[in-house]
Formats: C-alpha cells, sequence, structure tokens
C-alpha cells in the first residue's frame, strides 16, 4: 500500500517542502508575481488543455458541474453551524470552511491519483469553487459588490472558450494547441511550490481556533465529498475526485483575502498551516477507500 501511495502524495509533498526551504533560506521568490502568472496564464491554459484534449464526456462534466454546487451548498449549511457554535463572525471565518485547497493541493492529487481522467474532473471542480471565490468569496469578506472582479478573471473567459470548444466540438490548431499544453504544464509545479512559500511566510497564532476551524474544514469536507457522492451514485474516478477536493485544506488565497480585508488574518494563517498539515496524513488514508 505505501508503493501505492507514496507515488500520489509524494510529489506533492516534496514539491511544497521545496518551496518552504526555499523561502526559509531566503532566496528570492516573487509571489505576487508567480501567482498572478499562475491565475492569468498558468491555470487558464490548463483548463482549456485538459478539458479539450481528456475524452470525458459532456454528460459527466455536466454531472461534476452540478455535483460541485451541491457539495458548496452542504458546506455551505455546515459551516455556518460551525462557525455560530464558536460564536464567530460569518464573514471571516465561513470563506476558509467554505472554500478549498482544490488548486494548490486538489489538482496534482487527483492527477497522481486518477491519471488525465482525474485532472480534467479536477478541474470541473476547480473552476466551479474558482468562480465562487472569486465572487461570492470576496463579497463574503470586503461587503462589496466583485463585478470588476468578476469581469477580470482570465479563469472564467477560459472556462467560457474550453465550454464552447466542447460543446460545439471545436479543436484548437496543432501550433496553438501545442502552445497551450506547454503553457499549462509549468501551472501544478508552481502551485505547490507558492503553496509552500505561503506556509514559511505565515505565523502561526491562535492555536486553538485555528485548530478548531482546521478540523471542522476538513471533517466537514470528507463528510459533504462522501454524503454528495453517495447521493448522486457517483462511482470511480468521479467519486474518488470529488471526495478528495472536497476534503482538500482552507485555500491559500484566504489568508490573502483576511489580509487584504483585515478578517483576522492571523488565525485564518494558522487555519492554512494547521489543515495543510492535517492534510498529509488525512489523504493518504482517503486513498486507501478509494483507489
Amino acid at each position: 500500500m505505501f508503493a501505492t501511495l507514496l507515488p500520489i502524495t509524494g510529489p506533492v509533498m516534496v514539491c511544497v517542502l521545496l518551496g518552504f526551504v526555499w523561502k526559509r533560506l531566503n532566496w528570492a521568490y516573487d509571489t505576487r508575481m508567480v501567482t498572478q502568472l499562475v491565475m492569468r496564464v498558468g491555470a487558464p491554459c490548463l483548463v482549456v488543455s485538459s478539458l479539450s484534449r481528456t475524452p470525458v464526456s459532456q454528460d459527466l462534466l455536466e454531472q461534476m458541474l452540478l455535483v460541485t454546487l451541491a457539495m458548496v451548498a452542504a458546506t455551505a449549511a455546515l459551516a455556518v453551524v460551525a462557525v455560530l457554535l464558536a460564536r464567530q463572525p460569518l464573514r471571516t471565518y465561513l470563506g476558509p470552511l467554505l472554500f478549498p485547497n482544490a488548486g494548490n493541493m486538489g489538482l496534482p492529487i487527483c492527477l497522481f491519483a486518477f491519471g488525465d481522467a482525474g485532472l480534467t474532473l479536477a478541474l470541473a471542480i476547480f473552476m466551479v469553487l474558482s468562480v465562487l471565490h472569486f465572487t461570492l468569496g470576496i463579497a463574503l469578506v470586503s461587503g462589496r459588490s466583485v463585478f470588476r472582479e468578476m469581469i477580470s478573471n482570465p479563469i472564467i473567459y477560459s472556462i467560457v472558450l474550453a465550454v464552447i470548444m466542447i460543446y460545439a466540438r471545436i479543436e484548437l490548431p496543432l501550433w496553438l494547441g501545442n502552445t497551450v499544453q506547454l503553457l499549462s504544464e509549468f501551472t501544478i509545479p508552481l502551485m505547490l511550490l507558492t503553496l509552500g512559500v505561503s506556509l514559511a511566510d505565515m505565523k502561526l497564532q491562535a492555536v486553538g481556533s485555528s485548530l478548531y476551524f482546521s478540523l471542522a474544514r476538513l471533517l466537514i469536507g470528507v463528510g459533504v465529498g462522501w454524503g454528495v457522492a453517495y447521493l448522486f451514485n457517483l462511482q470511480g474516478v468521479a467519486k474518488g475526485v470529488l471526495i478528495l477536493q472536497s476534503a482538500m485544506p482552507v485555500a491559500v488565497f484566504n489568508y490573502l483575502f483576511a489580509m487584504q480585508y483585515n478578517r483576522d488574518p492571523q488565525v485564518v494563517a494558522g487555519m492554512v498551516i494547521i489543515s495543510t498539515l492535517l492534510s498529509f496524513a488525512l489523504i493518504p488514508v482517503l486513498l486507501v477507500f478509494l483507489l
């Protein structure tokens, strides 16, 4: 079993550790530039490249989009309960509980566990979560409309383009397809390195609150993922991808938004750190049941 799990989790942990050590050694790493490069170039290219070249049926993709919305709704309901039980403000803590790290960690885990088909389905979930995170998520912590941020998000346009290509059965010219694929290939390694760098930049404070919300994120994620998979009768790769994506730790963007809008960034940073560390123990256990 160890020989089965190591090729899946090992590359992720090594890349995250490399980013962490890189930052601890004070070597130059422009997190803002790399994040912009990934979100504006790499991730959109990954969406278009994967969805256009992986033979996954339209029906399955549509089902995954619907399933993701159900996952978000169920997670939101349970997250509200968890925040209210802790007597904390919803604006601060609902986002971190609602939006998992389906990009930096979810995509590579699903890729290594289930291959290209797993990556494509994981991208379908990532697309929905990204759109919601950069609209509803920002509105939640900022208390204002985010229409400008929504229309300026390249991932949204890449989703529209990929959907048009799938339904209209349009193929990119070979030179353009190769270019998009080439640009997409730096996305996952840079996501993992940036996660490690971000973890090295954060400070662990308010451990009690951070631990409570970290456990809530992971337990809610696992429970909702399994429940929604059962409700929609998902099997095989689709079931595994949904549960893994739902069970991911707190996304780093939640910390960035907390910093930007002054929503207890120290606690949110602790949530990112603790939930990520706990996930390295949780994910192998999940994989035992999913593979």
